[in-house]
């Protein structure tokens, strides 16, 4: 951006990423990172053997055995997600890729759109097939772009990349919030801060208004560990 280059952001989305991660698959890369012997028979029996009922009203259905996925909700289901697609990097070319959990997003840098969309078009295919042979599945509808760039840069843009996966043609965003920050293609974060401040604006009000009757240091301890780490 600060070389008067043009940054395109693929943002992904996966479906039903958690519960479709392949056992096999999953096994094989714990071995490739150094986990064999009891410690992988341990994985082997944590995700095994496990079972699922679903329930509608007052009628349940009978136990199905769960064949795929990893348990939700659990310390290790976003651990063992991360080791799932830890090698996905590995099959970009040109784009460098952010990945938190089942968020990713892929960055690409260029001279124009037409660049841009080149190479993300590139690498949405490379993301296609690794997920094909990962058993994973791209929710289609769902993923986004973003320009990033300065004021001046972005105005000279006379076409959209067209990214398509398949026939769908990817939305083209101005904005979006990734892991609770709120991203503008200007980079600016003014709507990101006037959010955060509003956020607090809120909480101190609330704060001045049970004052009288809450202890000083109860007080210390809800502004250090509520207003002061702003949730986003």
């Amino acid at each position: 951006m600060d070389a008067g280059l043009i940054n395109g952001v693929l943002f992904l989305d996966l479906k039903k990423a958690f519960d479709t991660v392949n056992h096999k698959i999953l096994l094989s890369k714990l071995g490739c990172y150094g986990i064999r012997g009891l410690a992988l028979s341990w994985f082997q029996s944590y995700l095994s053997n496990r079972k699922q009922i679903c329930k509608v009203n007052n009628s349940l259905s009978t136990f199905q055995n769960i064949t795929c996925g990893i348990p939700q909700g659990s310390n290790l289901g976003p651990l063992l997600f991360t080791i799932y697609i830890n090698d996905l990097p590995n099959s970009l070319e040109i784009t460098e890729p952010a990945m938190f959990a089942d968020d990713t997003s892929l960055t690409a840098t260029g001279e124009s759109s037409f660049e841009i969309e080149y190479k993300l078009g590139v690498e949405i295919q490379n993301v296609k097939t690794w997920l094909d042979a990962n058993k994973l599945t791209l929710n289609e509808e769902k993923p986004e772009y973003m320009l990033i760039g300065s004021g001046k840069r972005l105005k000279q843009i006379r076409n959209d990349p067209i990214i398509k996966i398949r026939d769908h043609i990817i939305k083209r965003v101005y904005k979006k919030k990734v892991l609770g920050l709120e991203i503008d293609d200007k980079l600016q974060w003014t709507k990101h801060v006037e959010k955060q401040t509003k956020k607090i604006s809120c909480s101190i009000a609330m704060l001045r208004k049970v004052k009288p009757y809450v202890p000083q240091a109860t007080l210390q301890m809800i502004v250090q560990h509520g207003s002061l780490p702003v949730r986003a």
